[in-house]
């Protein structure tokens, strides 16, 4: 028990002598007063200066700091799309590869100028071929393009339903492109039947052709 009241006698002379330091206090000069107050003062100017610098300085940083945390975002983002280019760059190479070796094997079947007459005769000759009987063989103008020309061929010929499909059977096979357009099948004599459509064919463009359209898309 003696003990108790000697410790509660204590703590009462502490609160005692840490209320008389706050007593008095001259606050035209802070330089005199007890250690607690001066170190309380100490602590509420330093928290003063902290808020100030807070938002006249640091709100600045802050606004700066997450502009650069977005860039941060962004060049990840633009890092991990050019890593998946990286690693994936072989396999891009040899697909190219492969469409300019495609490429080529169309341009192999793109017949020159002076090849053109060849041509004709083909698509004649596998019409003849098939038995089938031309009443119209007509090349229209020859439309050139960036890099090739296209040449439509208005065609109508007579005969039986099975060479028909066997001859535009023929011009899909040929070794130059021939498309069939605006086919028309309507009933002939007995048996036969005339077909009427426009075969289109491709060939590129001589370098000098290439050169004036060139000249005329660049005019335009």
């Amino acid at each position: 028990m003696a003990n108790k009241k000697e410790k509660s006698v204590s703590f009462a002379q502490r609160m005692d002598s840490v209320q008389r330091q706050f007593k008095n206090l001259d606050a035209k000069d802070p330089s005199l007063w007890p250690v607690l107050p001066k170190s309380l003062l100490c602590l509420f100017i330093a928290g003063a200066v902290a808020i100030v610098a807070w938002f006249a300085f640091l709100k600045d940083f802050e606004v700066e700091l997450d502009g650069e945390r977005s860039k941060e975002v962004a060049l990840r983002t633009d890092y991990q799309k050019k890593l998946v280019k990286a690693v994936s760059l072989d396999a891009l190479k040899k697909q190219r590869e492969q469409i300019q070796q495609y490429v080529i094997q169309l341009e192999k079947q793109l017949p020159s100028k002076a090849e053109m007459a060849a041509l004709l005769s083909d698509i004649n000759q596998a019409g003849l071929g098939r038995s089938l009987q031309f009443e119209l063989f007509r090349p229209g103008q020859v439309v050139a393009k960036d890099y090739y020309a296209e040449l439509p061929i208005s065609i109508r010929v007579t005969g039986k339903y099975h060479d028909i499909g066997a001859f535009a059977s023929d011009i899909a096979h040929l070794s130059r492109i021939v498309t069939l357009n605006n086919l028309t099948l309507v009933p002939g004599t007995r048996d036969a039947l005339s077909m009427e459509a426009t075969a289109r064919t491709f060939r590129y463009l001589d370098p000098e052709e290439v050169q004036a359209q060139k000249r005329a898309g660049g005019a335009k």
